[in-house]
């Protein structure tokens, strides 16, 4: 790969999208704040973490999905090893906001564009002693910079998804000479070990240590969560919809379904979580021009919601909300958006619905589906099934009690992961490429 072509493409690139950009930045305000970092320029706290007592670990996670994931690996890398700072940076908004809430403001930055420009200034303050880049990262001026600098890099949670993989396959000539860079892939799966080789990633890099989703603790209960609980149960309002992470052309069909439930659960409360902040509005005139009765989650009183919609306007706070569900319906799986991770409406024991384009979440939608642990639909189905589970007391709990042992079975991948890093940590003396217990000459 000629590093130069890269870059110019990517430039070129940015050059043709900057309408968007700009569009974005006006008029929903996304991609403004951070701009200065993005471009390589280290904030004052960023520049104050490397010092010769406390050597960095920077970690990588794109957005809200990947600091979740990693949760768990940062927070032990935090206790088990004091004399590393952990350094998170996120691509997103709404990735930065959670990763700040739970890392801490000063051990969080956003991360540079992949410009050699941008990336060298982080590399120089920092001087991390380890790169980790949650799942499928893979930024050629990054790996190739930061290999360079010394650091030792890993990829964690790494998978390769069913709408990747063709085109990963496409430029293996490419990416196996980027990713001779990589020292180290923890991968969710078997498959996803065989999926990485395929595109170029030596074998003996390749480990499985499982999907640290699995590991995500609970997050404390916000206490507009209990408050709702309260309001609910005072007002006697159920049963609860939960439908979680919904993109567009999803909310028409879910709330049609409302309004068939309603017809035999008159009190059912539907609370609508749409995945993007700059569609709330959008979510909130359709909801209007239905006439069905809604309150947004930032203006809510302790109003009454029985018959009507909870909208969702916030973020971070869906992974507690799940917990009021009686059926929870996990979005961008009704239409051809991959869908988004059932793990969180799982941790709470709650049954879940989801639809039939479940691409990006492969393998946990098969581990449940072979414990009939959940359920998918088309949208011919949906109405019909959330109908049926409401109805039977008996097999929603059950689907609910299985979707919560299916997670319990498959937890540690956290302690794994660690226990696979600690000898690029550890080790200065084996060369670069592999852990200290497997070295070799290449």
């Amino acid at each position: 790969m000629s590093y130069l072509l890269y870059s110019l493409v990517l430039a070129v690139g940015l050059l043709l999208s900057l309408p968007y950009w700009l569009y974005q930045i006006l008029r929903h305000g996304k991609y403004r704040t951070g701009f200065a970092a993005r471009i390589g320029r280290v904030p004052t706290h960023v520049a104050t973490a490397s010092s010769p007592q406390r050597r960095v670990i920077w970690v990588h996670a794109v957005s809200v999905g990947e600091v979740l994931a990693v949760s768990g690996l940062v927070e032990q890398m935090q206790r088990g090893l004091p004399q590393h700072r952990v350094l998170v940076s996120t691509t997103t908004d709404t990735g930065q906001a959670l990763a700040r809430k739970r890392f801490g403001e000063g051990n969080v930055f956003y991360f540079p564009m992949d410009f050699a420009f941008a990336i060298r200034p982080y590399l120089r303050v920092l001087q991390p002693e380890l790169v980790v880049l949650a799942e499928t990262e893979f930024w050629p001026n990054l790996l190739r910079l930061a290999h360079a600098s010394g650091a030792r890099v890993a990829v964690v949670n790494a998978r390769i998804s069913d709408r990747s993989w063709p085109r990963y396959r496409r430029f293996r000539w490419a990416l196996r000479r980027m990713l001779a860079h990589v020292d180290l892939f923890l991968a969710q799966t078997p498959e996803d070990c065989t999926r990485l080789q395929s595109i170029g990633a030596d074998e003996r890099r390749l480990q499985v240590t499982g999907n640290l989703k699995f590991d995500i603790s609970l997050p404390a209960t916000p206490p507009i969560v209990e408050s709702l609980r309260r309001s609910l149960a005072a007002e006697r309002a159920g049963p609860v919809l939960v439908c979680g992470s919904t993109v567009d052309d999803e909310e028409p069909p879910l709330l049609k379904a409302f309004e068939n439930l309603r017809v035999a659960h008159p009190r059912a409360v539907i609370i609508l979580a749409p995945r993007r902040p700059e569609r709330f509005d959008q979510v909130a005139i359709l909801i209007g021009q239905l006439g069905i009765p809604f309150v947004r989650r930032s203006l809510w009183t302790g109003q009454s919601l029985a018959g009507g919609v909870l909208l969702v306007d916030s973020i971070g706070e869906l992974a507690a909300i799940y917990a009021l569900a009686d059926v929870a319906f996990v979005g961008g799986s009704l239409v051809a958006r991959g869908g988004h991770n059932i793990i969180e409406p799982a941790q709470h024991g709650v049954a879940i619905v989801t639809g039939n384009h479940t691409e990006n979440f492969r393998d946990i939608v098969t581990l449940f589906q072979s414990r009939n642990a959940v359920r998918i639909v088309g949208l011919a189905e949906l109405p019909l099934t959330l109908m049926q589970l409401l109805a039977d007391d008996a097999e929603r709990l059950a689907l609910g009690r299985r979707a919560l042992e299916t997670i319990r079975s498959q937890m540690g991948a956290t302690s794994r992961t660690l226990d696979a890093l600690k000898p690029l940590i550890a080790s200065d003396s084996s060369p670069r490429g592999v852990p200290a217990q497997a070295a070799h000459s290449d």
